[in-house]
């Protein structure tokens, strides 16, 4: 969320940013402070910096791993083309035999 410090406080109104400590306890209630009467009270924004790093790094290794699936997909569905093209190309060859070896088609001549 944004806000901004009343004049008082910061007289330029800069734009702060924040999280809701309501928002971020359904998230991780270990990451919120609360009050004498156990409601969130504040962010524990300290440790909001290092589980958001955790879950960067998770994130990238998740990143990385699928990289290297789709790497071995794109080489297996190219090696699967030639294949294809290989087979396409037997084909080709066995309908020409077939087509050479049909005897010549013969016209009755009935005079």
């Amino acid at each position: 969320m944004t806000f901004r410090y009343k004049k008082g406080l910061d007289s330029l109104g800069t734009p702060q940013f924040g999280l809701v400590a309501e928002e971020v306890e359904k998230v991780d209630p270990d990451l919120v402070a609360r009050d004498e009467s156990g409601k969130p009270y504040t962010v524990r924004y300290e440790a909001v910096n290092a589980m958001l790093l955790n879950e960067f790094l998770k994130e990238h290794k998740a990143v990385a791993s699928l990289k290297t699936t789709v790497a071995a997909q794109q080489k297996e569905i190219a090696e699967l083309l030639a294949g294809l093209k290989e087979q396409r190309k037997e084909i080709q060859k066995v309908n020409a035999k077939l087509e050479a070896s049909r005897p010549a088609s013969r016209v009755a001549d009935n005079e």
